[in-house]
């Protein structure tokens, strides 16, 4: 069998495979999300570990895999979240800043005045941006007191998710290479961390940083009861980031080929091929994954906040009580009767990349009801969709002729018609919702010898498809009503 791990930003989903790549069994549990001040976004790193593990052995358990049964692991994870820890007692040396995190948007300004975005953008096909791990780094260098002095004689290590997790599987400090090109401090066209992005985001000692390897491969090896009895041993085979994961999952090896995993936030990747493309504005370059010597590159729309803007209605306006009531609130009214919601709660992402931009509802009249709000909330799911892949559309050698969707909010029957419906391409739904962990497990049984490239590439996994419905004239105004709402809140905490 094989485990695959995947740490989310609101959760730690494990499923158990077996050696035909069918589901044998599952866990999950929710973590607590912490905001110190707006726009900051936290995670308690041994509280992630804790639930990681205990996940681990319920899906364990639920499949019925005994000590000898588990052949190897794969991970996936949220990326760009930074941990920083002490490599001597494994002990975090402070919370987590999560992707989400907007604290650094300041110095991201100040950095792009002084002229250095072409740099970053060059190096590591990223932009500029609080969402990206570097300037977290910095700002815990310059924030923690005694952590510039601990990570320079090798008493404070950093990482992503992934390599606080085989650190607390293994002991070893290692990434794979496509949580490496998330950082903003990885030059992904030569392979390495970059001395001058090093120096650029305040002097990060290289020493602190992980070993960067390829996505396949052996990471280290379970040691001292990580995974309870009878599971010391067991290799970590397979890591990517959980959209190189979802992309490896839905079988996009072919260039050309792209996916949407709608999770937290939501992100269209499309396979590139051997070669570092040239992003255009509002995109990004990205690693999709390394295999031995060769490296497969991928363009990326990050999209902040989809699904975490349902359960902002569920937590934080207590208008539902679950997820799945959407749905039918949604599929309650005829239109959305003028109501938009952008949910820009933590910024802006692809195509429009503004940290300044702020949540925002217009249209409301006194008629507008919670279902007004929830159907706003899943149309602005799909119409950032829209944005993204048509940003990516303009620069690829020829349009998607389908979506590949995975993720949680593929359930909803009501927004996937919809999101066919305003794309105006038909939405191919994977069999597993949580491609990011099949991706983990494919990966980590390519890298164990159980499965072969072709067979992932052969696989069939289509659980439903969603043709366009709607008419050219009334997608074409839905988008331009939406776009004129995403005007008023670009630029809004800025005054």
């Amino acid at each position: 069998m094989i485990l695959a791990i995947d740490q989310g930003t609101t959760g730690s989903t494990c499923l158990v495979f077996d050696a035909e790549a069918q589901l044998a069994g599952r866990a999950y549990r929710e973590f607590e999300q912490h905001f110190p001040k707006p726009g900051w976004v936290e995670h308690d790193a041994g509280d992630i570990w804790e639930t990681t593990r205990a996940v681990a052995l319920e899906a364990l358990d639920d499949a019925g895999a005994g000590g000898g049964d588990l052949q190897a692991i794969g991970i996936t994870n949220q990326r760009e979240t930074v941990c920083v820890w002490d490599p001597a007692s494994g002990e975090p040396l402070h919370r987590a800043l999560v992707w989400q995190d907007r604290r650094t948007a300041a110095r991201c300004d100040e950095l792009r005045a002084a002229g250095r975005e072409p740099l970053v953008r060059t190096r590591s096909g990223l932009v500029l941006d609080p969402y990206f791990s570097a300037t977290k780094i910095e700002w815990l260098l310059e924030n923690v007191d005694g952590l510039r002095e601990r990570a320079a004689d090798g008493r404070a290590v950093f990482g992503t998710i992934d390599s606080w997790l085989v650190f607390k599987l293994t002991g070893e400090h290692r990434t794979d290479v496509t949580n490496a090109s998330r950082t903003m401090l990885y030059d992904i066209g030569r392979g390495e961390w970059d001395d001058e992005l090093l120096g650029l985001f305040g002097d990060v000692p290289r020493a602190s940083l992980p070993e960067v390897l390829p996505s396949i491969g052996e990471f280290g090896v379970v040691r001292d009861g990580a995974l309870g009895a009878g599971h010391d041993g067991v290799p970590i085979c397979g890591i990517a980031g959980d959209q190189q994961a979802a992309l490896y999952g839905q079988g996009c090896l072919v260039k050309g080929l792209g996916k949407n995993t709608y999770g937290t936030g939501s992100f269209v990747l499309m396979n590139s091929g051997d070669s570092v493309p040239t992003a255009p504005p509002g995109l990004l370059a990205t690693v999709a994954w390394g295999i031995g010597n060769r490296t497969v590159y991928a363009l990326e729309a990050a999209i902040f906040v989809t699904g975490a803007a349902v359960q902002w209605l569920r937590d934080g306006l207590g208008i539902i009580a679950a997820a799945a009531e959407t749905e039918q609130l949604a599929a309650s009214l005829n239109s959305n009767d003028g109501v938009y919601f952008v949910p820009a709660l933590t910024g802006l992402g692809s195509p429009h990349w503004d940290p300044y931009a702020r949540g925002t509802i217009v249209g409301l009249t006194r008629g507008s009801t919670r279902a007004h709000i929830a159907r706003a909330a899943l149309e602005a799911i799909a119409l950032q969709t829209v944005d993204a892949v048509q940003a990516m559309e303009r620069v690829a050698e020829q349009p998607l002729d389908e979506l590949r969707a995975d993720g949680g909010a593929t359930a909803n029957a009501w927004l996937m018609q919809f999101q066919a419906d305003v794309l105006g391409v038909p939405i191919a739904v994977a069999e597993i919702a949580e491609t990011t962990a099949l991706g983990a497990a494919l990966l980590a049984g390519v890298g164990a010898g159980a499965w072969t490239q072709a067979d992932v590439a052969g696989r069939e996994g289509e659980r439903a498809r969603y043709e366009p419905r709607m008419g050219d004239a009334e997608r074409y105004a839905l988008i331009d009503e939406w776009r004129r709402a995403v005007g008023r809140a670009r630029g809004w905490a800025q005054g």
